[in-house]
C-alpha cells in the first residue's frame, strides 16, 4: 500500500543516489573478465546501459571502463556465439566461457542497444560488429513470417544417438571441424577459436577467442583483414553444417516488446 501512494514533492532521489549506485557496481566489478560479482554471469544489460549514461553524465572514466572491458570479454567468451551471432542466456563460469545455452530475445534486444551506445562513445569496431551480428542472428532465426520476434530457443538439443543434451548444438571436436575445413581449416580455427583435442566442454569445444584477432592475425603472418577473409568461407560452412543438426526448441511465442 506504501510503494503504491504517490511521491511527495522532494522524496525522488537526486544525484547522490546515481553516485552510490555506480560505487556499488564498482565494489562489485570483476576487473579481471568484466562483469560484475561471481559466478554465475548474467549480462544484465541495464546495469551495463546504467553505467554508460552515468559516464556521459559525469565522465566518470571508470564507468565506461567497466562497461566496455565486460561487453570486450563477453564477445570474446563461449557465451557468445561465434558462428551465429547472439548472446546465449547467462555464464555458468565467472569468465563468460560456459554459457547455459538457451538464447532469450530480450537479452540480445537489450544488449543491441547497449552494444551500439558503447560504440558510439569509443568508436570501438568491435561493439559494432558484434551489434550486427546479433541483429543478423535475430533476423534470421528468430523472426515469424510476418515480421515479429520470437522470444527464445532451448539449451538442450538432440544428439546424433537421440539423448538430449545441452549444448551439443553449439559445440565442436576437432574431427567434426576437419571434416568439413581440412587441416588448413582446423589449424586457423584452432589458433582463432582456441580449439582443442581435449575439449573446454565435456569433451567438445565452445568456440571463444581468448586472443584478439589482430593478435591472431600477427602469429600467424598476415593482416588482419586477411584473417577475417580466410575465417568468413569457414565459418559460414560450420554454420550451414551445424543447421543440419537437431536444433535446440524453438519458443515460438511472439513478443511484442
Amino acid at each position: 500500500r506504501a510503494i503504491s501512494q504517490p511521491g511527495r514533492p522532494g522524496t525522488v532521489p537526486g544525484p547522490e543516489a546515481l553516485q552510490r549506485a555506480a560505487q556499488g557496481f564498482a565494489a562489485r566489478f570483476d576487473a579481471r573478465w568484466g562483469g560484475f560479482g561471481q559466478r554465475p554471469k548474467f549480462p544484465r544489460p541495464v546495469t551495463l546501459d546504467f553505467l554508460l549514461r552515468y559516464h556521459r553524465r559525469t565522465q566518470d572514466a571508470h564507468a565506461l571502463h567497466m562497461v566496455a572491458h565486460t561487453l570486450r570479454k563477453m564477445a570474446a567468451g563461449g557465451m557468445y556465439d561465434h558462428l551465429g551471432g547472439g548472446f546465449h542466456r547467462y555464464s555458468v563460469d565467472s569468465r563468460w566461457l560456459v554459457p547455459h545455452f538457451e538464447k532469450m530475445l530480450y537479452d540480445n534486444g537489450q544488449l543491441t542497444a547497449t552494444f551500439l551506445d558503447a560504440f558510439q562513445l569509443t568508436q570501438e569496431p568491435l561493439f559494432s560488429r558484434v551489434a550486427q551480428e546479433v541483429l543478423d542472428y535475430v533476423a534470421r532465426e528468430m523472426t515469424a513470417a510476418g515480421g515479429a520476434f520470437f522470444s527464445a530457443t532451448d539449451a538442450d538439443s538432440s544428439t546424433p544417438s537421440g539423448h538430449s543434451e545441452e549444448g551439443w548444438f553449439f559445440t565442436w571436436t576437432p574431427a567434426e571441424i576437419e571434416a568439413l575445413l581440412g587441416a588448413e581449416g582446423l589449424a586457423l580455427f584452432k589458433a582463432t577459436y582456441a580449439v582443442t583435442d581435449r575439449g573446454n566442454f565435456e569433451g567438445r569445444n565452445i568456440l571463444h577467442t581468448p586472443v584478439s584477432y589482430a593478435q591472431v592475425a600477427a602469429r600467424q603472418g598476415m593482416s588482419e583483414e586477411t584473417l577475417r577473409r580466410k575465417l568468413a568461407p569457414y565459418r559460414k560452412t560450420l554454420y550451414d553444417a551445424r543447421a543440419k543438426r537437431p536444433a535446440p526448441i524453438l519458443d515460438d511465442k511472439i513478443l511484442t516488446s
